[in-house]
């Protein structure tokens, strides 16, 4: 069945390379189509017009489109991780060439952001103790990649 709902980012010439990239950043990933510019087209022929490809089951297309289209904060990608291993793993790769922010944010040498949650997150910023929680949320806030050892002491106390 086709997806409904699919996810498009738009590069001004970097589709395929983007496309690599994210694809060789998660295991479960794959290109699965690449639509090329033929001659006489608005692009260099032969160029990638749009790439669509799976990062952990979920479909995107990376679309070259026009010059001056750049994305914002507004809009970013969740990854759960499970353990501090995953965290750190999908931190480093996705920072390469790209740029820290805080509480686990970053944005990628494409420019777009994304979120390295630990899944046990919600668990130490919600919690049953509110004064744990507090302290979890304070730790996190102080954080760029997040630490699960050091979320985990803070909501300890």
């Amino acid at each position: 069945m086709p997806r409904k709902i699919g996810t498009c980012l738009w590069f001004d010439h970097q589709a395929e390379e983007a496309a690599q990239f994210y694809t060789s950043v998660f295991d479960d990933a794959k290109i699965l189509n690449i639509s090329r510019f033929g001659e006489g087209g608005p692009g260099p022929a032969g160029a990638a017009i749009a790439v669509d490809f799976e990062l952990e089951g979920r479909g995107f297309t990376a679309l070259n489109g026009a010059r001056g289209s750049s994305f914002t904060d507004a809009v970013s990608f969740v990854v759960e991780c499970e353990d501090q291993a995953a965290v750190d793993r999908y931190w480093t790769a996705l920072t390469d060439g790209g740029t820290e922010s805080q509480c686990g944010w970053l944005k990628d040498r494409f420019g777009v952001a994304w979120q390295i949650v630990p899944a046990v997150l919600p668990q130490l910023i919600a919690g049953p103790d509110p004064h744990g929680a507090q302290r979890a949320m304070e730790a996190m806030l102080g954080m760029r990649k997040l630490d699960i050892a050091e979320l985990e002491r803070a909501y300890a106390g």
